[in-house]
């Protein structure tokens, strides 16, 4: 398999810690994002949304970080990241999905380049959409692990999940934009206990080839 990431994406990260937790083996191809690689002619014959993360594995390439997971969990040996119980995969996929789908697509590096580019906006400018934004969604997830009440360690009891692979760079980035966390301390505590782990460590930014 061939993974095409950057370090920094979160999309990327969510992918690599998958791939760590599931102890799998996959050579890197890196795309550089502030460099717009993602956007040349010879990336885009391999991924046409001109995004990363990009899969390749037997002849085919997977697209969008939270099917890339799935496909994964579902062809590969390794713990499994979505479980049995249907309502409990609803759970960790409603879960992944409020980063998914709600705070990524507003905080992802073409939203903030607009904003920069079309409307003129300051670097403070685009520091507070940014944490508008990080505590619209944490309060979701927050939301969600307190009514829910299925958290342990991790988002379900003490399984790692889907929701732990987008838990982790979700928390990262916040902490890079320095968000105000303290509203949070069942979220916090989730990310303190993934970072226990080595396979956690392994896909983490700072461990990547092309860090920088």
């Amino acid at each position: 398999m061939k993974l095409y990431t950057y370090f920094r994406s979160s999309a990327a990260y969510r992918v690599r810690i998958a791939l760590s937790v599931k102890g799998l083996a996959c050579e890197p191809a890196f795309v550089h994002l502030l460099k717009a690689e993602q956007a040349s002619p010879a990336y885009r014959s391999v991924n046409p949304m001109g995004l990363v993360p990009a899969l390749e594995d037997d002849g085919r390439v997977l697209a969008q970080s939270l099917a890339i997971i799935e496909y994964l969990d579902e062809t590969k040996p390794g713990p499994k990241l979505l479980p049995a119980d249907p309502a409990e995969r609803a759970y960790v996929r409603a879960f992944s999905q409020i980063i998914a789908c709600e705070i990524h697509p507003l905080n992802n590096l073409r939203v903030l380049n607009h904003l920069r580019k079309a409307y003129g906006k300051s670097e403070d400018d685009i520091k507070t959409w940014y944490r508008h934004w990080i505590a619209e969604g944490f309060a979701m997830m927050e939301g969600l692990l307190a009514k829910e009440r299925r958290y342990g360690k991790f988002c379900l009891r003490d399984q790692v999940t889907i929701a732990e692979c987008c838990l982790v760079p979700q928390v990262y980035n916040a902490q890079r934009y320095k968000c105000d966390l303290s509203p949070y301390p069942i979220v916090k505590g989730i990310n303190e206990e993934c970072l226990k782990l080595e396979s956690f460590r392994r896909a983490a930014p700072e461990s990547q080839p092309d860090a920088s």
